[in-house]
């Protein structure tokens, strides 16, 4: 393959979005038929990429080192085949799920340019194209909301633009000081330590990945688009797209672009963001009664442990935050696409409305039970291998509150997930909704490709760590030697997994506690947590969004408006209106009165004002 092939995953994507704009709405099927054979050719192209490895293509563009810079090798080779094999998987989904929708064409034209906005983002190796990319990336997901077509869907739209729009502006200053400290925008060629202005670029930089991410403070309009969003965009973007992007631009910044080290200020912002991450927002998704939203708030929980270990700065960790970006994104989109599959056939997502479900829906009740237990760090799934190597991570840095907040997050994690399946699956049979059946093979594929998927990257765990996780930290100073990642991989018989499968057993507790204190009803199960002194509080503040930062933003505005509205908009409209206009009154009566139509008062205000006018001549002469 020549170097142009690297502009393929770019412009076939893109040029495939112009076709659907293009096909007119009544025609149907072709879309669907277009989508995955155009998805096919892409994952095929993914495939023949990752098999080279190594490519560039360098063009001058607009001048000052500002190149049209293309560079694949194995890290954004692994992206781009993970990119387009989610692709595949959600385009075959939609075939059934997104066939009946209004606006299908706008659907499949902003998924594919999505494709290509994230692809060029990956294979970017300028930071101005980086920007060109990742900015574009903030069109399409506003228009993905939007076709979600609820009342509030333009509202977490816009919420979705302003929050991304500040985290990319923030990589744009982050990446401007880069540039300053630097002086080369070629991203192969910038490695410095975080000292100085390069601790700011650093700071900045972080916020860009992390908010595309949707780390905590920026993951407030997440759970808002799983209600008011299609599945499929949360299966697309949230869950598998902007996790991919988000951390691969996180591992960069601290691998690559900067100097990370253990214990460092900035490896401590790193896994503080992460902790907390972790804590709060599975805390939050406990509580949820809808299924999605539930999802929406694990979406957000489970990117702490990516940024937790890549944080660490040590190898285990760093590798194990890399492989949970992938596990993470083979769950979640399989547990998004299962929630949708429920929602296809019982039309709700309510929790207190299902019930019994796995009997007539018995794959998609296997799926999500597969995907489930993986996020929940089951053994011998993938969630607990990556997680397992997050922990030894954070204990090794010698700070085991970070350990600790990454296993409490396992526990309500576990919890969470055991509501929700006992909810819609195994609990009784609901009689709020009719009898249903197993929805169509096109919807359950995808679900059990990536509960297939959880178990072979759990099982033959190798297999990812070996070929795609540990060439990433080869030409790491703290990796070189005989690192073997897979030393903790399944082994049981150690401490740290020991803790892990205490706090699997605890989530059971948990959850059949509240079980039979809530009448033996499964969406109640997490009342007992919820009703807990001091949580209550929190989680009543929550709901209310004090803490979301948008929500609080809005209402600084509105209250800086009323205030500037009382005091220098209405006095200037005072003066304007009242005193402007008064004194203009008081001179036109003055004038009316000069004016009494006497041709001897004119003859004298003229001859009066030709003797001014000759003063002053005077003066200019002298």
């Amino acid at each position: 393959m020549t170097a142009m092939t690297l502009l393929w995953p770019i412009i076939f994507p893109a040029a495939v979005a112009i076709l659907f704009f293009l096909i007119p709405t009544r025609v149907r099927f072709v879309r669907e038929v277009l989508a995955v054979i155009s998805s096919t050719v892409l994952l095929y192209l993914g495939f023949a990429l990752f098999s080279l490895k190594e490519l560039s293509l360098t063009t001058n563009w607009l001048g000052m080192g500002i190149n049209f810079d293309l560079r694949l090798y194995h890290f954004s080779a692994f992206i781009l085949l993970a990119l387009s094999g989610f692709l595949f998987l959600i385009c075959l989904y939609s075939t059934v799920k997104m066939k009946d929708h209004p606006r299908v064409r706008e659907y499949y034209g902003y998924v594919f340019l999505a494709a290509a906005f994230s692809n060029g983002a990956v294979l970017s190796n300028n930071f101005i194209l980086l920007i060109f990319f990742w900015e574009a990336l903030l069109i399409t997901t506003y228009a993905l909301v939007t076709i979600g077509l609820k009342p509030t869907s333009h509202r977490t739209a816009v919420k979705s633009l302003i929050i991304g729009g500040f985290c990319d502006f923030s990589m744009i200053l982050g990446i401007g000081l880069l540039w300053a400290s630097t002086g080369t925008l070629t991203m192969n060629q910038v490695h410095v330590e975080p000292h100085g202005l390069a601790v700011a670029a650093f700071i900045l930089m972080m916020i860009g990945a992390i908010g595309k991410a949707g780390a905590m403070p920026f993951h407030t309009w997440i759970p808002d688009a799983a209600l008011d969003a299609p599945v499929t965009f949360m299966a697309f973007m949230p869950a598998s797209f902007e996790k991919l992007l988000g951390i691969y631009l996180l591992a960069r910044i601290s691998l690559d672009f900067f100097q990370l080290k253990v214990g460092s200020s900035m490896a401590m912002v790193l896994m503080i963001i992460g902790a907390a991450t972790i804590v709060l927002a599975v805390f939050m998704a406990l509580i949820q009664k809808d299924f999605k939203k539930l999802l929406s708030f694990h979406a957000i929980s489970q990117v702490g442990y990516m940024i937790l270990g890549i944080g660490t700065a040590i190898p285990i960790g760093i590798a194990g935050g890399i492989f949970h970006m992938i596990n993470h994104a083979m769950y979640k989109t399989g547990l998004f696409l299962s929630s949708g599959s429920v929602e296809h056939r019982a039309g709700t997502t309510e929790l207190k409305k299902l019930g019994g479900l796995a009997r007539e829906m018995p794959w998609t009740a296997f799926g999500f039970s597969v995907c489930a237990l993986a996020i929940s760090g089951v053994w011998p799934l993938n969630g607990f291998v990556s997680k397992e190597m997050v922990f030894h991570g954070a204990l090794e840095t010698g700070y085991p509150i970070f350990a600790i907040a990454a296993w409490v997050g396992a526990i309500f994690t576990f919890a969470s997930f055991l509501k929700a399946g006992h909810s819609v699956f195994f609990g009784p049979r609901s009689t709020e909704i009719p009898k249903t059946k197993e929805s169509e093979a096109p919807i359950v594929l995808p679900i059990l490709i990536l509960a297939a998927l959880c178990i072979t990257f759990g099982v033959y765990n190798k297999l990812p760590l070996q070929n795609f996780i540990q060439p990433i930290l080869s030409g790491q100073a703290e990796a070189q030697g005989s690192l073997d990642l897979t030393t903790h991989a399944l082994n049981l018989f150690n401490p740290v997994a020991g803790v892990s499968i205490l706090c699997l057993i605890i989530a059971l507790g948990i959850h059949f506690y509240g079980w039979n204190r809530g009448g033996k009803k499964a969406y109640l199960a997490s009342e007992p947590i919820h009703q807990l002194i001091g949580l209550k509080q929190l989680y009543n503040l929550s709901e209310a969004r004090f803490f979301d930062l948008y929500e609080q933003g809005v209402k600084f505005l509105q209250w800086l408006a009323r205030i500037l509205f009382q005091f220098i908009d209405r006095p200037i409209d005072f003066i304007y209106e009242k005193v402007i206009t008064a004194i203009g009154r008081s001179l036109t009566g003055l004038l009316q009165k000069a004016h009494n139509g006497q041709y001897a008062n004119y003859l004298a205000w003229t001859i009066g004002g030709l003797l001014v006018v000759i003063w002053i001549i005077l003066q200019l002469l002298r």
